[in-house]
């Protein structure tokens, strides 16, 4: 084999290959790669069997288009690489669907630098190369072998980011099923939750969140199902939330207004998220106190009490129909009177000082309750019943609502 000219031998620092090194390098290509193929597939058994496989011509053609191109653009360095970069791409997309990360990839291609980089040492001994060229050549190696791992991980990537929208669109679906209300197929939900890898919980806790502080779906856990792009935002949380989950759903709406309905079967699950959007209805009207994130459990009887409007209304005109005649005034002293006693069964005393007034007028009043309302007051049915129209009423004021 004819020595290279001068230059090779020379001890000049790093940089560009020589353009003649392509001619050493060509000739060692066939039996390189077979090497590599080798030290590789002894290294990471998955790539023996693919090898075997009905994809094996196209990953031996990738491997020889990749060190082909390394050799054509040392002889000649504005050399296309479309071919390869496409290939590359393939790589990493392949790696992908196979479900495997790009760490296998990444070794194999690394393995087969150091592969390469022995073979070129034992050329360099016949040609006398010097150790700056060997330097420079193990650089530039090196340096290929990011570009490929760069371009594979690009691949890779993009089969990532449509499988992703795939399964958030599958999880999207499979929210909606759960919340729908209506009986559905247990087939149907069992079919999503095997194409997303999610777990279908005994129990479930609905969030809603105000629309416009929307949601950060990256902060939610792996296994929160999640709907940002909803008119009224929402989270399905498996199981009770709990100091963790708080923190999360913090992290998630970090605009706060988020409501936590009750921990409920997941069949249930549409129930929870109803009663999560009215409490936040409740807080838009001022009924409930405003915060970053509200719990139903804390707010029970303020959702039984104001869950039906209308009913509430037709309830309020029945109980109250003994103080309908009246005036204005004197109604609202007689029903603010009859709350408190209905509260507190306390004497006109201890009455008189929650209601501001001497206790004789306690007792005048109290006379003109019983004389209006007469058993209405002592069948604990109707008690209990007039007793929860007050409540309501004054629940309903607070947020500037009339029961008509």
């Amino acid at each position: 084999m004819p020595r290279l000219i001068q230059p090779l031998d020379t001890g000049d620092p790093l940089g560009p290959l020589p353009q003649e090194f392509a001619a050493i390098m060509r000739p060692e290509l066939p039996s390189l790669i077979k090497e590599i193929g080798m030290e590789v597939t002894r290294a990471y058994p998955e790539y023996a069997r693919l090898l075997n496989g009905p994809n094996g011509t196209s990953i031996r053609m990738g491997v020889e288009q990749s060190l082909s191109s390394f050799v054509d653009l040392v002889a000649e360095p504005s050399s296309p690489t479309v071919l390869r970069d496409d290939m590359c791409r393939r790589f990493g997309r392949f790696e992908a669907y196979e479900g495997r990360t790009m760490d296998a990839l990444q070794g194999a291609y690394r393995l087969g630098a150091r592969v390469a980089l022995r073979r070129a040492k034992k050329v360099g001994r016949s040609y006398n190369f010097s150790p700056a060229l060997m330097l420079s050549f193990a650089d530039a190696l090196f340096a290929y072998v990011d570009e490929l791992e760069s371009l594979s991980r690009e691949g890779f990537m993009e089969v990532q980011a449509q499988s992703d929208q795939q399964s958030e669109a599958v999880r999207r679906r499979l929210l909606h099923l759960i919340l729908s209300g209506k009986p559905v197929p247990r087939s149907a939900i069992a079919e999503l939750c095997e194409q997303t890898g999610w777990t279908l919980p005994e129990q479930v806790t609905l969030v809603a969140v105000r629309a416009p502080a929307g949601l950060d779906r990256i902060s939610a856990d792996p296994d929160v199902l999640i709907d940002p792009g909803d008119p009224q935002p929402h989270l399905l949380i498996p199981g009770p939330v709990d100091d963790a989950r708080r923190e999360m759903l913090g992290r998630t709406a970090p605009g706060g207004g988020a409501a936590i309905g009750l921990t409920v079967p997941t069949a249930l699950a549409a129930d929870s998220i109803r009663w999560a959007r009215r409490v936040l209805e409740l807080v838009d009207a001022g009924v409930i106190d405003d915060a970053p994130v509200i719990r139903c459990e804390d707010h029970l009887v303020t959702l039984w009490l104001l869950s039906d409007p209308a009913l509430l209304d037709q309830l309020a005109e029945r109980e109250l129909a003994a103080v309908a005649g009246i005036s204005s005034t004197r109604r609202e002293r007689l029903i603010e009177t009859l709350r408190i006693w209905l509260d507190t069964r306390g004497t006109a005393a201890q009455m008189g000082e929650l209601l501001d007034v001497h206790p004789q007028t306690v007792r005048y009043r109290m006379r003109g309750l019983e004389a209006l309302f007469g058993e209405q007051l002592t069948d604990p049915e109707s008690r209990f019943a007039t007793e929860a129209v007050l409540r309501a009423t004054r629940l309903r004021a607070r947020g500037g609502q009339s029961l008509s």
